[in-house]
């Protein structure tokens, strides 16, 4: 069940909205959207888009993207509180040999503070986070 501080059940990783500006995209990416409504996004994937929107221009894919966040999506934001738990799961990944990237331990980190599923491609990134993790490319 959702913490409070967010309505969606699912937060959802940069490569799925990636994925949905694709003019064919992955059938199982398509399924899975038609039966949610809100999302949540974390603002390191609003960052991680408009990066990649700067690197390479797309005024298709940027319209879409504003008006995918305007209209399904709750964007959470990094609290004091998920930095501290993103830091805290970083450094125990890497005492165990494994290396994460601070943004997905962000990303993990909001999804477990809001209790959140991580809808991802990148299952194995997220493996020993202890979130519920959901792959629709399958």
């Amino acid at each position: 069940m959702p913490s409070p501080r967010s309505s969606a059940n699912t937060l959802v990783d940069t490569n799925v909205i990636t994925e949905l500006t694709r003019a064919r995209p992955n059938r199982g990416i398509l399924d899975w959207a038609g039966t949610v409504g809100l999302v949540a996004l974390s603002v390191i994937t609003v960052e991680e888009v408009f990066f990649g929107l700067a690197w390479k221009p797309n005024q298709r894919v940027r319209s879409w993207f504003e008006s995918f966040v305007g209209s399904r999506c709750e964007v959470l934001p990094v609290t004091s509180e998920i930095a501290k738990g993103a830091g805290q799961m970083r450094g125990i990944l890497r005492s165990m040999g494994h290396t994460a990237t601070r943004a997905d331990m962000l990303i993990t980190s909001t999804a477990q503070h809001h209790q959140l599923t991580l809808v991802t491609r990148n299952v194995r990134d997220f493996a020993d986070c202890g979130i519920a993790l959901l792959n629709p490319f399958k």
